[in-house]
């Protein structure tokens, strides 16, 4: 429900606060009073598009509020899944800035304004006259159905294997076209896993060939060292190890002399051992050691396979080419077992039918239960709003192909005179009973949609007399159940309001600026009066009109 509106800055309006209540208010004023202006101040909260030209100060940013009590209505989810805060009391604004950029809040937290109109969709229903194109749209026909047949599980349901549907046919299709563009390429493919397999490829050879290529290319050179540096440590002249032998054996004599004799001499005991297996160790490497030619050649024709696969598939190491190995056999294997991955793909899909055709079926006859009480309703409602004869059918047909609705087509027909033909309400009817028709829709879905609130924009258009009085009933009773404000020019649909404010202009020095006050009970009478009979108030309006606002 909206609890209160607050604006700044907009068109004609400087500044208002409007406090609503439930049941029916109306909106009345003269034709430029700035009831429009209203509107189109509310629709920045609904997130529709902004535009500097609203702005009546240029200089000022432009501020519209407003409060909704919004604890009734299964939101939470909405905004916890878009990280904004919940409040039962929620706040939107909405600011429109000089610059001509604009910014949306929900309880402070700003929002984009996909966030705004998905979460003011539920919130407010405006009901305008170009809302009548509506009456030409199969989707809005559905949409009265399904509420009326409260089928959201339904459709729940059927929208998720629908979507399951789509993806599975997406991928079947993509799985053909790949399959139709590797089978061209099996060939190539197949020689290019042969080429990759037999070279028998290890991770990391390529760094010990490397190594090893380089070692045998230096074989003379380091086995020349290595000889000397044996020598240094173990032959003639002077060995090192001779040399560390006899300075243990010195140490021993004079160790009971030291402190940390027997320390130091078990110290250079050690360094003689470790130089002596050092010695051993390099005497061994180098008696290993020779140049091979031969097996030069074999590590060098080994790095230049490896090299030339590398360059020919444009990668930097074997575990590249490793991976590129394992792509192609997943590819060839793709082509070899295509047509048993189809299959199980297929039946899948046939699953999927078979679960569609239940839901939709299921859908199917829960819309056709609810065509009986939708014509006779709304047929109803309309001879009660002076159409006596009309016929209101809705025309179904069953569809080959799932849509996203199911399989149902469903449009609405109308004819408004007795005998008459019934066609799509728009090319039959006049705007008149376009807009009863529609009234009657609304009064219809109210109680099933159970929307906060229902905003009529002058929907009273082309009708008056007893008409108007019954569709001043009709928004009466919705407001029994719901919130409901209509903005109306017919002093029938005036009195029944509950709640009545009036939109009016005053000028000032430099402008003129609109604004919007609450009637008390003898305002509204004057206010009825006038619309009774002009500006020109007499006795017997004042009258007419006390008398239609006790009744």
């Amino acid at each position: 429900m909206l609890k209160s509106l607050s604006i700044s800055n907009y068109a004609l309006i400087d500044k208002v606060e409007v406090v609503f209540d439930g049941g029916l208010t109306v909106i009345t004023g003269e034709t430029g009073a700035g009831k429009s202006v209203l509107l189109g101040a509310l629709s920045l909260i609904l997130g529709q598009r902004s535009d500097t030209n609203a702005l009546l100060n240029k200089e000022q940013k432009c501020v519209v509020e407003g409060e909704f009590f919004i604890g009734n209505y299964g939101l939470v989810d909405l905004f916890e899944d878009n990280d904004v805060d919940y409040e039962e009391v929620t706040i939107i604004r909405r600011e429109l800035l000089p610059s001509g950029k604009s910014r949306a809040f929900v309880n402070d937290t700003p929002v984009n304004l996909g966030f705004l109109k998905g979460i003011s969709a539920q919130l407010i229903d405006v009901h305008s006259q170009h809302q009548n194109l509506l009456l030409d749209d199969s989707g809005f026909h559905m949409m009265v159905v399904d509420t009326l047949a409260d089928n959201a599980k339904l459709l729940t349901d059927y929208s998720q294997l629908f979507k399951n549907y789509k993806s599975l046919i997406k991928e079947i299709d993509a799985m053909i076209a790949e399959n139709d563009k590797q089978k061209a390429d099996l060939d190539y493919m197949q020689f290019q896993f042969e080429q990759l397999d037999s070279a028998n490829l290890k991770v990391d050879e390529q760094k010990e060939l490397e190594q090893s290529l380089e070692q045998l290319s230096h074989a003379e050179e380091i086995k020349t060292n290595l000889v000397e540096v044996v020598n240094n440590l173990s032959q003639e002249p002077s060995p090192v190890i001779d040399l560390l032998a006899d300075s243990v054996s010195k140490l021993e004599k004079i160790s009971s002399y030291l402190p940390d004799g027997d320390e130091l001499r078990q110290r250079l005991e050690s360094a003689k051992i470790d130089l002596k297996d050092l010695a051993d160790d390099l005497e061994t490497r180098s008696e290993d050691l020779d140049f091979d030619p031969e097996t030069i050649q074999q590590v060098q024709e080994r790095l230049d396979l490896i090299y030339g696969l590398q360059q020919k598939h444009r990668v930097d190491s074997i575990e590249e080419l490793i991976a590129l190995k394992d792509d192609l056999q997943q590819n060839i294997d793709k082509v070899n077992f295509f047509d048993d991955d189809l299959k199980s793909k297929q039946k899948a899909l046939d699953t999927l039918k078979k679960d569609l055709n239940k839901v939709s079926a299921s859908i199917t006859k829960s819309r056709k239960g609810v065509f009986t009480l939708v014509k006779s309703s709304i047929e109803k409602q309309l001879q009660v709003l002076g159409i006596p004869h009309a016929n209101f059918v809705i025309e179904h047909a069953l569809s080959d192909e799932f849509t996203v609705n199911g399989k149902d087509e469903i449009q609405f027909l109308f004819a408004g005179n007795k005998g008459g033909v019934p066609a799509p309400i728009n090319k039959v009817a006049s705007g008149g009973e376009i807009s009863r028709v529609m009234l009657s829709i609304k009064s219809l879905l109210s109680s099933s949609k159970g929307l906060p609130t229902i905003i009529f924009d002058e929907i009273d258009t082309g009708v008056s007399g007893e008409v108007a009085d019954q569709m001043g009933g009709i928004m009466a009773h919705m407001g029994s159940s719901m919130q409901v404000i209509s903005i109306t020019h017919l002093p029938q649909i005036t009195v029944k309001g509950d709640h009545h404010f009036k939109v009016f202009k005053t000028d000032q020095a430099d402008k003129t600026i609109s604004n919007i006050r609450k009637l008390s009970h003898e305002d509204r009478v004057v206010e009825v009066a006038k619309m009774l009979s002009g500006s020109t108030l007499s006795d017997a309006a004042i009258e007419n009109a006390r008398a239609l606002l006790n009744n």
